[in-house]
């Protein structure tokens, strides 16, 4: 009887590290838990996506709608240019002289409401980004690259240069 228990002990033994034969359902168990991960996997690679993609539409949306207005405000521009130009001359009447300032007030209120920057100053670093230099002197009362006169404003809407300043540079 010793041997019997013996035996069966090392039968026991051997059945518990003799490797376990997979039965049909444990491979259709590890067959479902691989398409399960893949299909998490597939789900979030999608959700990533889908996330970046209105992210992107989005920005396309703002960058849109700042082109359309910088380019509606770079059409009005010349109409600016020549109200102002209006108002530097007296011409008319002093009612005809105010009506012109109005006017200009007005453009330049509205440009302004809208975002719209005026660039390119009489003392300001020249900056090839922003200003285009037409002219260039020497003048010793002013320092290197210093924008001496402006001879058109330049105008900036958000970070987009509508029309660069053209400006006399110094030095």
């Amino acid at each position: 009887m010793a041997e019997e228990v013996k035996n069966s002990q090392e039968t026991a033994e051997k059945k518990e590290t003799a490797p376990k034969k997979k039965t049909k359902k444990d491979k259709e168990l590890e067959a479902l838990k691989a398409e399960l991960e893949a299909k998490q996997d597939l789900l979030l690679r999608t959700a990533a996506e889908f996330d970046n993609y209105k992210k992107r539409t989005e920005k396309e949306k703002i960058f849109t709608a700042e082109y359309a207005k910088a380019s509606v405000m770079k059409t009005l521009l010349p109409i600016l240019d020549n109200a102002e130009r209006a108002n530097e001359f007296e011409h008319g009447t002093e009612q005809y002289n105010k009506g012109i300032e109005m006017i200009v007030k007005q453009l330049s209120d509205l440009s302004a409401k809208l975002g719209l920057v005026e660039i390119g100053t009489v003392g300001e670093t020249f900056d090839p980004n922003l200003h285009e230099a037409i002219m260039h002197i020497e003048d010793e009362n002013l320092g290197e690259n210093v924008i001496s006169q402006v001879l058109q404003k330049g105008y900036k809407f958000g970070d987009t240069v509508v029309r660069p300043a053209m400006v006399q540079v110094a030095n």
